[in-house]
């Protein structure tokens, strides 16, 4: 029987998959339970319907995270940290303190677990910084720490 997942089925799919389930499993379990509904013509049409939509809305957000890229990589974020002899910092710069830093000087809000930083900035000087801003692109944004 196919059915349209209506939620993640393990060893069976993910939401929105249409799938082809043994008809005693999907009547005894997987429709009772509303994890799925039956594939009819009607539900047919509108799962494509909403799979065009949510296609649409993927492309919406991949161009929005080009452009985000885009602004990312022409801009700069300036962080003052103590140093003491060689330029060392006495602490050091987190993925943190660069998304507040981006936040109060370019007000562009980036959660800071998508700066991936190999290992904090522990020194004086530019660095440049992977922002993951879609999962397939990655954006360099330059931060300077100077001495403050």
């Amino acid at each position: 029987m196919k059915v349209i997942l209506l939620k993640d089925v393990k060893g069976l799919g993910k939401a929105g998959d249409l799938v082809n389930a043994k008809d005693g499993y999907a009547r005894n379990y997987l429709l009772p339970k509303k994890l799925a509904i039956e594939a009819t013509p009607a539900n047919l049409k509108k799962w494509e319907e909403e799979k065009k939509i949510q296609k649409e809305k993927e492309r919406e957000e991949y161009e929005k995270a080009l452009k985000l890229k885009e602004k990312l990589e022409t801009l700069s974020v300036e962080l003052k940290g103590k140093a003491g002899e060689g330029g060392k910092l006495f602490g050091s710069i987190t993925s943190k303190d660069i998304a507040e830093g981006l936040k109060k000087q370019h007000k562009i809000d980036i959660d800071r677990r998508k700066i991936e930083l190999k290992d904090n900035i522990k020194s004086l000087g530019e660095t440049l910084v992977d922002v993951r801003v879609y999962p397939e692109i990655t954006a360099k944004l330059k931060v300077n720490v100077v001495e403050g």
